[in-house]
């Protein structure tokens, strides 16, 4: 059994699908639509940057997915595939769930494009800059993580920090936990991290405290948005975030995109799940970021990452 993958923010690059769109008019479709369906130039942006720009999580998200699904589309048309054939499952990292449920046809791509604009720029605008932060524990399991995450709530609170958010936002795999939250609680967090257990805490540069409960205006935003958009039956269960499980009803599907605005990306266990579901292998569309992740959950499994045409090649030789 095989699943199909796709990576969350963070794995954005200037340069980001021109060498696809060069060698492929399937992806140039791809990235033309979403241009289309954003009012922007957006697959410029990709190409040549800046990166300042690229990094923004409004820009971000929609570009992450375009490469994505431009990957996929070229598989699929050009190389005669089609997803249900070939994948029981699919599965994505944050706005990967996006991708994914676009990817098994639940959305289509311009709807997915406008919803992970408006899901960027929510989760950008909810919390203000500079009052929250995001920390990677490594060396961290779950359990840890949230330990060192209350014992830095308490240190700030004893200090006169008044009420503090710091959570679990990504459990991403055995030696790698991301918290959410105020700055300050997130910050004492790294510093405790040592000294409680992990290898080292590692504060992420981002804008946004995201995955944790000061996302909640954000959520609030997506269930409107969510409301009004068309979701079909995907193609193929998805593995939600929130769940760590498949899920396939349009309604259920809803509910999950909006918990998971403030609620944490279960991908280690998804992972497991998977496995446990007898997927042998995962492909990563769009990204080489998720890939190694499943080699450390479960080494075992096949994890291949596909970004280039000679990956693409490669992979059609092995379904």
């Amino acid at each position: 059994m095989r699943a199909f993958i796709f990576p969350g923010q963070g794995s954005q690059s200037v340069g980001m699908g021109k060498a696809l769109a060069d060698a492929s008019p399937v992806a140039r479709e791809v990235f033309g639509e979403v241009d289309e369906a954003l009012g922007q130039n957006l697959f410029r942006l990709m190409t040549e940057g800046p990166a300042d720009a690229l990094t923004l999580t409004e820009n971000a998200q929609p570009a992450i997915m375009a490469n994505a699904i431009a990957t996929l589309r070229v598989l699929e048309r050009e190389g005669n595939v089609r997803l249900a054939d070939k994948a029981e499952y699919v599965a994505g990292h944050s706005l990967g769930e996006y991708t994914a449920l676009c990817a098994a046809q639940a959305f289509d791509l311009s709807t997915t494009a406008r919803l992970l604009r408006l899901r960027g720029q929510a989760m950008q605008v909810a919390v203000p800059v500079g009052e929250g932060a995001m920390a990677a524990l490594l060396g961290a399991d779950l359990d840890k993580a949230r330990a060192i995450a209350a014992a830095a709530v308490e240190a700030v609170v004893a200090d006169g920090g008044g009420a503090q958010v710091c959570t679990v936002a990504n459990d991403n795999d055995p030696g790698q936990v991301v918290i959410s939250g105020h700055r300050a609680p997130v910050e004492r967090a790294v510093s405790l991290a040592k000294e409680m257990g992990a290898k080292r805490g590692v504060l992420l540069p981002v804008s946004a405290p995201f995955h944790c409960p000061l996302m909640q205006p954000a959520a609030d935003a997506m269930a409107a948005a969510l409301a009004d958009a068309r979701i079909a039956a995907p193609l193929v269960p998805v593995f939600a975030n929130v769940h760590a499980a498949p899920i396939a009803d349009p309604d259920a599907i809803r509910a999950a995109l909006v918990e998971q605005v403030t609620g944490m990306v279960r991908w280690r266990e998804s992972v497991l799940a998977m496995v446990e579901a007898g997927v042998a292998q995962f492909v990563e569309f769009g990204g080489k970021v998720l890939a190694p992740m499943v080699k450390r959950i479960a080494p075992d499994a096949d994890a291949v990452s596909v970004v280039t045409m000679d990956d693409l090649e490669n992979l059609l030789k092995t379904m």
